[in-house]
């Protein structure tokens, strides 16, 4: 069984197609982590969760964990920060689900509404913390702060919590890997590549991806 470890999308849904055909999971055996960040910035942030979503039906287990821009997507439909999410690259969100006023009639579906509410902050296996951002230095994972696992910028040291963490969120030109973290956030949506980080092989898989924002 293979755990496979996808990074940030930002509503790249062409290159989400096209990255799940290439890496082939099994069906009913292994294991998909998405480490947050699926919407924003590219155009089709609502398909992209569509299809994420769709998985769940495909496979043993599909962990679905939040990024700061889900946290920011759910603060504004909460009324919260709404102008800071839109110059952020939520005018993309809030244009494929049919714009502000489709949005404030309800039109995120039921299904949409749930992914975003119980997205979890984090995920372990026998060897590797999954987070968006991630975590501080020994501290409990129970403890971490809900910002610290979402906006960090302070990745790839010790976490003193005895696994590798594996993160997305700051993007670089290739995988970053240390002795203690492995970054997977490649670029996507500023024209870089979606990579898929494949386990325990440790093989990375990525497609191409158009330039939707700037770098």
């Amino acid at each position: 069984m293979k755990t496979f470890v996808i990074g940030d999308i930002h509503g790249c849904h062409q290159a989400l197609l096209a990255l799940l055909a290439k890496i082939n999971p099994v069906f009913g055996q292994d294991t998909l982590v998405f480490l947050g960040d699926y919407i924003d910035r590219g155009p089709e942030s609502r398909q992209v969760v569509e299809t994420v979503i769709g998985l769940e039906d495909s496979f043993k287990r599909v962990i679905t964990l939040m990024g700061n821009h889900e946290e920011m997507f759910n603060n504004y439909l909460e009324g919260v920060e709404q102008d800071v999410y839109v110059l952020s690259g939520g005018r993309q969100t809030i244009a494929s689900y049919g714009g502000e006023a489709a949005i404030a009639a309800g039109g995120l579906p039921a299904g949409h509404q749930r992914f975003f509410r119980e997205l979890d902050l984090y995920w372990q296996d026998e060897k590797y913390i999954y987070v968006h951002a991630g975590v501080q230095r020994g501290v409990h994972l129970s403890m971490q702060s809900r910002n610290w696992l979402l906006w960090s910028r302070e990745q790839g040291h010790d976490s003193g919590l005895g696994k590798i963490v594996v993160y997305g969120h700051t993007a670089h030109s290739k995988p970053r890997i240390t002795e203690w973290g492995i970054g997977i956030d490649t670029g996507a949506v500023y024209g870089g590549r979606l990579t898929c980080l494949v386990l325990p092989d440790m093989e990375f898989i990525s497609v191409p991806c158009r330039k939707y924002w700037p770098a």
